[in-house]
């Protein structure tokens, strides 16, 4: 070091000690320099390091360092490892699990102790009230007494009986779909090591307090995946499942007509085996079956870029382009006064529902935004908050008549709007722990398994199947 060097650096160093900031500034440098010298010394997979005094009302207050946690809980920051290779890896997508895990179980006690309000204030004696007052007519008392039970909906386990109940321990639960009328819930279910079987559950054998049910199966089996199903009346109404089947390997995918009556006594009495038929369209996406008078006996299939409207009696078919692909779609019964109109969403569309009066249309997509829109004007009249999704093809359950609408998000809880203001009126967590792979599929009504049936919500998730009756 030459001799200009090191005078410089004395002028430096006095200048530092004669001005008051710069040395408080350079104190706390050293301080901050210790702290994290410090976290550079606790060891890999999740070492304690110690906390900093401006984290004394938790993380918030915390500052955020890169690599490193901050619990709360500890007080004190931990070690994030980049990946899964090591013992005991602390990274983010664990900590994230946790906290899911820990939300869900709280959720969960908060169930078992009832402590469920569908709105502040809200109960029986308040909505008695309203009504012998005058304040409400017929179908808001019925669709604000629908609201209070469903906010006192209790899980209960359905015991499900078969004639294989090997199998009812080992097969999963992809889908559950019931019925117009909820006497029927068709089932699809993974089978271990690969492939899909169908059944069909009577729901007429759902009843408080036992819900003991029996699993009609049936042989037919296919290792497609099943993209998307729905009830088709053939014969009548509901006499089919329309399905359509992804490709695989050689075997093309294809939409298939599945009778009902396959299914060993879920048909109606004296009803004669229906026709089963299956058509090549490969790359289906979705699926609807048509109730419309001017295009009976049709069905159409979303593909890329088109639908395809096919008569499954003749087999003529017919496309019509459209602009992205179809991943949901819905037959109008009236569709009178009906123009091309069209509705923008930020993110892919993934279940569609036309409310009866066929002015308004329920849309939800890929970013988690649910939408009501006004059919005549192409405006959006209300938006439902919280739905969860990120890529997943999640379906929509609307209950026109009981004023709610049903969605189960990615992060695998079962939310319960209400139709009439969007209010979100019960979350229902998952009673297993949380899963992209095991996301529930419910079905809801009123009427589930008819008059003297057990009304309310059904979830299959996993092997199991739940029941949340009304009280």
């Amino acid at each position: 070091m030459n001799k200009n060097s090191w005078q410089n650096r004395r002028r430096r160093r006095r200048s530092h000690q004669q001005n008051p900031w710069i040395r408080q500034h350079s104190s706390e440098s050293r301080c901050n320099a210790g702290i994290w010298q410090s976290l550079q010394d606790s060891g890999p997979g999740g070492d304690e390091a110690p906390s900093t005094s401006s984290s004394t009302d938790g993380s918030s207050s915390a500052p955020d360092l890169p690599g490193y946690y901050f619990d709360p809980e500890k007080q004190r920051y931990f070690r994030l490892l980049p990946g899964h290779n090591n013992c005991n890896p602390l990274t983010k997508e664990s900590i994230r699990h946790k906290e899911m895990e820990s939300k869900r179980l709280q959720l969960l006690e908060e169930d078992r102790q009832k402590k469920k309000t569908a709105r502040v204030g809200f109960n029986t004696s308040f909505l008695l009230q309203k009504s012998k007052l005058g304040f409400l007519n017929v179908t808001s008392y019925c669709r604000l007494a629908h609201e209070l039970r469903v906010s006192c909906m209790q899980r209960k386990k359905v015991q499900i009986q078969s004639s294989d109940p090997s199998s009812l321990a080992s097969d999963r639960y992809n889908l559950i779909l019931a019925d117009t009328n909820s006497d029927r819930l068709f089932t699809v279910n993974d089978v271990k090591g690969g492939g899909s079987k169908y059944g069909i559950i009577n729901l007429c054998d759902l009843k408080m307090p036992s819900l003991k049910v029996y699993m009609h199966e049936n042989f037919y089996f296919t290792n497609q995946k099943v993209n998307s199903v729905c009830w088709a009346s053939v014969n009548h109404l509901d006499s089919h499942i329309l399905l359509c089947l992804m490709g695989i390997a050689e075997t093309l995918g294809c939409a298939t007509l599945l009778p009902a009556s396959l299914f060993i006594s879920s048909h109606p009495a004296g009803d004669q085996p229906g026709m089963l038929c299956s058509f090549r369209i490969p790359g289906a996406w979705s699926c609807a079956w048509s109730l419309n008078i001017h295009a009976s006996n049709c069905f159409s299939t979303g593909l890329s870029r088109r639908v395809l409207v096919t008569n499954m009696v003749t087999g003529h078919q017919q496309s019509f382009g459209t602009s992205s692909d179809v991943l949901a779609q819905k037959f109008a019964v009236l569709g009178k006064g009906w123009k091309t109109t069209h509705l923008f969403h930020d993110s892919a569309v993934t279940s569609v529902q036309i409310l009866q009066e066929e002015q308004n249309l329920m849309a939800s997509d890929m970013a988690g935004t649910i939408k009501l829109w006004d059919l005549r004007t192409s405006k959006c009249i209300r938006q439902y908050e919280g739905h969860v999704n990120e890529y997943a093809h999640l379906p929509l359950h609307v209950h026109e008549e009981e004023g709610i609408m049903v969605a189960v998000g990615q992060d695998c809880y079962t939310r319960i709007w209400s139709l009439r203001d969007a209010q979100l009126l019960r979350t229902i967590p998952s009673p297993h722990p949380t899963s992209k792979a095991d996301i529930p599929s419910v079905a809801f009504s009123s009427q589930l398994g008819g008059f003297r049936g057990a009304p309310g919500l059904l979830m299959a998730v996993q092997q199991d199947l739940y029941c949340f009756s009304y009280s």
